[in-house]
């Protein structure tokens, strides 16, 4: 048998720039990634920052099993109002977990193994619940009860990450506000929603990508000795950041996250047979889209470019699984992200 010229003559067309991206128009781009395997039997959670909730919803759309274990009662007028209380963005009632520091954390705790010094954050004399603070809109009259509510809350993240088949995380920020007593990092800095700043009492932690791919790791191995058969997806969040408490540039500052959590999200997927990963920031970031899937704030993904995703990601066995039902426009969600009232 002959061997090839060059190792790259047996490549497949996606390998080769020209052909799979240079020479076609950006909506004829196909093969992107190789989906996973998913069946409408398969118990899906999510969890992660603000972009998560278009995959989640797309999945319950198309006849996912989507865990909801923390559902609303029955006190809402709408689905939106409930959504503004934190009830069906997530599997559970947790916001967002930008980091993966917040996402060991709460398994952590979830489990019994961890006991975060600081739980309740006060303003204007209502309480808040420290690790969820854009959840309740007004707070609770006292700190017991945000307490007995956690511990609701955590029963259903332990059953969620003992009986789900398919974890789907969006990485989201690199970037957190940590407890200088015992390092427990929060959604959003104090004093951003509720609790009072102090310099002394908080820090900001840049996670490097050591650190990220450790959480993530412990995370992995915790998880499996729970559900062994759980799978895990990865994606990226193209939100840029909402600002930065680094010296750099917001810009700066976004690539450098980005391609943190991208370089990390990819490592694992090619470490772990059982992890996936799906190109949802290069579909809307990479330089061929050319910006046409944000808003004039160049922040926002707009529809168009959720619509795209969700193309590429019911794409192959997964178009067949799904077929059927697809989103339309009055099935778009409005996202409920903690960082976006950082600028606020």
């Amino acid at each position: 048998m002959t061997a090839p010229a060059n190792p790259y003559k047996t490549q497949p067309e996606r390998a080769f720039w020209r052909a799979s991206v240079g020479a076609r128009h950006y909506a004829d781009l196909a093969d992107l990634w190789q989906p996973m395997p998913l069946k409408k039997s398969d118990r899906v959670a999510t969890a992660g920052s603000c972009f998560a909730q278009h995959i989640g919803n797309n999945l319950a759309i198309r006849g996912a099993a989507f865990m909801d274990m923390e559902p609303a009662p029955p006190v809402f007028s709408s689905e939106a109002e409930a959504r503004r209380w934190g009830y069906g963005v997530f599997s559970c009632r947790y916001g967002n977990s930008y980091t993966s520091r917040q996402l060991i954390q709460l398994f952590d705790e979830a489990h019994g193994q961890r006991s975060p010094q600081e739980l309740v954050w006060e303003k204007q004399g209502r309480f808040f619940d420290a690790l969820r603070p854009g959840l309740d809109p007004v707070g609770q009259d006292s700190a017991e009860a945000v307490l007995a509510l956690r511990q609701q809350h955590l029963e259903a993240v332990r059953r969620m990450f003992a009986e789900m088949d398919v974890f789907v995380f969006t990485m989201g920020l690199t970037e957190g506000w940590e407890s200088v007593a015992d390092g427990t990092m929060f959604p959003t800095a104090p004093g951003t929603i509720a609790g009072t700043y102090r310099p002394e009492a908080y820090r900001l932690h840049n996670l490097r990508a050591h650190e990220i791919r450790a959480d993530m790791e412990e995370f992995w191995d915790r998880l499996r000795q729970v559900n062994p058969g759980a799978r895990m997806l990865l994606t990226v969040s193209p939100v840029p950041l909402a600002a930065t408490a680094t010296d750099n540039h917001v810009l700066v500052a976004t690539t450098w996250s980005k391609s943190v959590l991208r370089s990390v999200a990819g490592e694992l997927a090619e470490d772990h047979p059982d992890i996936h990963y799906f190109p949802s920031y290069e579909i809307i970031s990479s330089h061929p889209a050319r910006g046409m899937f944000f808003e004039p704030d160049l922040r926002n993904v707009n529809g168009f470019g959720v619509d795209l995703v969700m193309q590429h990601f019911f794409s192959g066995d997964l178009a067949v699984e799904f077929a059927g039902k697809v989103a339309e426009p009055e099935d778009e969600i409005e996202l409920i992200c903690d960082e976006g009232r950082i600028d606020g």
